[in-house]
């Protein structure tokens, strides 16, 4: 076991004694069954409920809630001096983010969740009447309503797309975008990771299928459960913007989020909140909504200090191990209906089931009830798909799951 170097924010570490105990070095394990015990410890979760809905929120490890509780007390002394004057601190934050993006920290800006980055770019484009939306009948309920108000507001046409799930054919995938393609099309949106059931989509297959046809138009990508849940980089992918939510899989403070502009994108997007020269070519112009949660935005540092000390390679593999212990374990009963693909490619962490006997409502609250078993009621826009969606965290028992899997098969029995 060795120790992870402590991640210093300018000015702030070297300030006192209590500080520096809070950025203390985080131990590097290399035998698995010692790591994720660490990691269960370094949660404070629930003893009597398994929660199995981490894809809408995820707790924060230990570590990240001291740096927070600190800073927040710290902050409370003299609120308005520090709020203004940290600037060099934030930079800090936001270069480790654009690291662990693999991106440059001039193309990154700290928001707070997936939804206020989406919209930033949505509201921040320009429209004409005509002008064609390709999306989907399965990304999520929030980016599909904001799109359908920009169609009442400007008269753009919204192309939909509806994915047989789980969706396990690349080229499939990707013609259904390239199909729809046309000289009208302005913006493609794709969902990195379902939040319905987990599919994972080749985002990198479809932005340069899209940009071969037309590199005019542009890519939005919803990158709710992609960001440090599976190993990427948002540079790779080809896209012009990708959105995300910090609390999810990076376990940063709850109302944190991301959002990636490229470069050469910036100037001709407009702020979502206005700003003293909205067409700057500043990622800062994105970051401007008033006074902010600047404690939670220094504990993003700590997240990414305990997601680097374990390694997205183990993280994802962890995950997706998860996922396929419980569904591997269900998958033989003929009334469980797996609705998430196991192959390694297409899912990671999500998983999502329904029971041929019983509806996903009774389910969920029989699991809660009588199993202490928390989890998710999902569906897509048409109705056509639906199911309970589980999803572990690194911290997630395997006994925890045979709690869930006992229940599933208690529950199918006729």
């Amino acid at each position: 076991m060795a120790a992870s170097t402590a991640f210093s924010l300018p000015h702030f570490a070297r300030r006192s004694e209590n500080e520096r105990n809070i950025w203390r070095a985080l131990p590097q394990i290399d035998e698995e069954e010692l790591l994720w015990n660490w990691v269960r410890n370094e949660y404070s979760v629930s003893a009597t409920v398994a929660n199995l809905n981490n894809g809408s929120v995820s707790p924060q490890p230990r570590v990240v809630q001291e740096v927070f509780h600190h800073y927040t007390k710290e902050f409370n002394t003299i609120p308005s001096m520090y709020m203004w004057s940290e600037e060099d601190a934030s930079r800090a934050v936001r270069e480790q983010l654009a690291l662990l993006a693999g991106c440059s920290p001039e193309e990154i800006a700290i928001n707070r969740n997936t939804t206020e980055a989406v919209n930033t770019v949505i509201w921040g484009r320009n429209y004409s009447k005509g002008d064609e939306i390709i999306l989907t009948e399965q990304d999520y309920t929030s980016v599909m309503n904001t799109w359908e108000e920009v169609e009442a507001r400007y008269g753009v046409v919204l192309k939909w797309l509806s994915l047989a799930l789980p969706a396990e054919n690349d080229e499939e995938i990707v013609d259904a975008y390239t199909r729809a393609i046309t000289d009208k099309t302005k913006v493609v949106m794709i969902t990195h990771v379902n939040n319905i059931n987990g599919n994972i989509v080749p985002v990198k297959k479809i932005t340069t299928a899209v940009k071969n046809i037309n590199p005019a138009i542009k890519v939005l990508v919803d990158g709710a459960h992609g960001f440090a849940h599976i190993n990427f980089k948002i540079s790779d992918l080809g896209c012009d913007y990708y959105a995300t939510s910090l609390h999810k899989w990076l376990c940063a403070p709850f109302g944190t989020g991301m959002l990636y502009v490229k470069k050469s994108e910036i100037q001709q997007l407009w702020p979502l909140f206005t700003h003293e020269n909205p067409q700057s070519d500043r990622i800062s112009k994105f970051s401007t909504f008033g006074t902010r949660n600047l404690p939670a935005e220094l504990a993003i540092a700590r997240a990414i200090e305990f997601h680097n000390a374990i390694g997205i390679e183990r993280k994802e593999a962890r995950l997706r191990y998860l996922k396929n212990y419980w569904i591997t374990s269900v998958a033989d009963n003929p009334n469980v209906e797996i609705k998430t693909s196991l192959k390694p490619e297409y899912a990671c962490a999500l998983g999502s089931f329904s029971l041929r006997n019983r509806s996903d409502r009774e389910v969920a609250q029989k699991l809660l009830k009588d199993y202490h078993i928390h989890l998710a009621q999902k569906g897509d826009k048409t109705g056509k798909f639906h199911g309970l969606r589980v999803t572990p965290h690194i911290y997630t028992k395997t006994e925890e799951l045979d709690r869930f899997i006992q229940g599933v098969q208690d529950l199918s029995k006729t």
